[in-house]
């Protein structure tokens, strides 16, 4: 009895001991992965990489791991080591939507980079993305994809505009602002800016997000259109009240000339309210104040915020350019 008391307790020992040994790895395994995750929303995708990859030597089948160093190469336009990564998830897990569509996503960013080698990809882009839109019948970005890839493939190797608008009415009946937005977006590149107009303003209607709002605004500075611009810019900063939204007015009437006291007022406000989370540095809303004042042909203002706009990204060429026309009034 005593015999076997003891052998119990030793196994509970060992178990423990075990444990306790194993808890460390588990802890730093789970750990590791977290810390990469928060290391890609931090942008620090080098940092990222590194860490995967450590990790991927003792655990070189985790699929978590391989898809995040996938995602690391692709945040660093790594194409070649990406689609290495996401290929594997898609051989070792053929049924999983998401994995397709990235491995479809970074093909096309190589082929961006050459179009005469782009041409022996195509068919693969296209087999991903449609591999991945009937895997999940839920999937939006896949098909967003679908819609922009057969709009911009010439008519010789598939591209289709009647496969474009296909993926858009599957978009409208997963969400009617997305596919608001993929018909505007097919109509505006088929040159035609009436439906475009139609469907982007259908998209605010509907969803009146700032995406919805974005689409629509260089729609119309496309169109040189900027007063209809300001006016959607307007629309948008009343209903979500974000300070971004003063430079982009102040952009528009610097660049087009028109309503220069109210861009100059907008860009005043942006400067005045700036945070990082505004994405557009300071520097850039001086140069549109430079711009303005060299419009009205204020050549001490207009110097003054060029001068600062200088000094804050001195290497942007724009920039330059405006000083020389400033000191040439």
């Amino acid at each position: 009895m005593y015999k076997s008391l003891f052998l119990c307790f030793q196994t509970n020992v060992m178990q423990k001991v075990w444990l306790l040994f194993l808890l460390p790895i588990m802890c730093f395994s789970q750990v590791s992965l977290d810390g990469v995750q928060s290391l890609l929303d931090q942008k620090q995708f080098k940092k990222a990489e590194t860490q995967i990859a450590n990790f991927l030597i003792k655990h070189p089948n985790h699929i978590k791991a391989i898809e995040l160093l996938g995602d690391a190469f692709g945040h660093q336009k790594k194409w070649d080591e990406a689609i290495i990564q996401y290929k594997k998830l898609v051989k070792t897990n053929p049924n999983i939507a998401n994995y397709h569509y990235k491995y479809g996503g970074v093909l096309g960013m190589k082929a961006l980079q050459n179009k005469f080698k782009a041409i022996g990809s195509i068919g693969d882009i296209k087999r991903a993305f449609t591999k991945a839109a009937e895997l999940d019948k839920n999937h939006i970005d896949t098909r967003w994809a679908l819609v922009e890839l057969y709009m911009q493939l010439p008519g010789i190797f598939g591209g289709s505009k009647n496969k474009s608008l296909k993926y858009a009415e599957q978009l409208e009946k997963l969400s009617r602002v997305d596919g608001y937005l993929a018909k505007g977006y097919v109509y505006e590149y088929d040159n035609e800016p009436e439906l475009a107009e139609k469907y982007y303003k259908m998209a605010i209607q509907e969803g009146g997000s700032l995406t919805c709002f974005n689409k629509l605004s260089p729609f119309y500075e496309n169109k040189k259109q900027p007063e209809k611009a300001i006016e959607t810019i307007e629309h948008a900063h009343k209903k979500h009240q974000r300070n971004a939204l003063h430079y982009q007015i102040g952009k528009v009437a610097a660049e087009y000339n028109i309503q220069l006291e109210k861009g100059e007022q907008c860009l005043q406000t942006y400067l005045k309210n700036y945070s990082a989370a505004d994405g557009v540095p300071k520097a850039w809303a001086h140069y549109r104040l430079a711009q303005i004042h060299t419009h009205q042909k204020n050549k001490q203002q207009a110097l003054k915020h060029i001068n600062l706009a200088i000094v804050q990204l001195p290497k942007i060429k724009p920039f330059k350019a405006q000083k020389a026309k400033i000191l040439n009034l």
